[in-house]
């Protein structure tokens, strides 16, 4: 039984929803998402409450019930508000820099590294060592946080690397001398 599936979707004033036979589309402030869906579930608009309904009894309908419903949540959410994750930079030289399209990083390597932007996607240097990344769409949002962060994680002696806002490093002690 799907408990996210079965929750209800409050739908705020300022994002309008369209509802086709096998696809929805979100429309608000921040721009317009659109999504396809299966056989599996039927969706349901009643004034500004949303409900996603299993056809299909099996373990690919419960699984994708609850999916979908997170994921229609998601386009609702980010059109409306911003995703946002912000990335900081902890090491002696790192440091971030916009150029363009591009977002160039300063990571301790022979050569700093580009990374293109994507036109969906905003990227605001806060500082040189501290960016925030923003768009409508979650997934697009943290695959793009994952790919910078994926240049240079943090490591657990020193802490070095390119993090997440918040995030806590598990620090090792480092070897004992006699």
């Amino acid at each position: 039984m799907s408990r996210i599936g079965k929750k209800i979707i409050h739908i705020p004033k300022e994002v309008s929803l369209t509802l086709e036979k096998e696809k929805i589309v979100a429309k608000g402030k921040h721009g317009t998402l659109e999504r396809s869906f299966n056989h599996f579930i039927e969706i349901e608009q009643e004034g500004q409450i949303l409900e996603v309904k299993r056809l299909v009894e099996s373990k690919e309908a419960r699984s994708y019930h609850g999916l979908m419903r997170a994921l229609i949540q998601n386009m609702i959410v980010g059109v409306n508000d911003l995703f946002t994750k912000v990335l900081i930079a902890e090491g002696v030289g790192y440091k971030f820099q916009i150029d363009k399209n591009s977002l160039v990083l300063n990571m301790g390597y022979s050569h700093p590294i580009e990374f293109p932007i994507p036109t969906n996607l905003k990227i605001k240097l806060e500082s040189p060592t501290k960016i925030a990344i923003s768009g409508i769409d979650k997934e697009q949002v943290g695959f793009l946080a994952a790919k910078i962060r994926a240049i240079r994680p943090p490591e657990p002696y020193k802490g070095k690397g390119i993090m997440y806002e918040g995030e806590k490093i598990l620090r090792k002690a480092g070897k004992s001398g006699k």
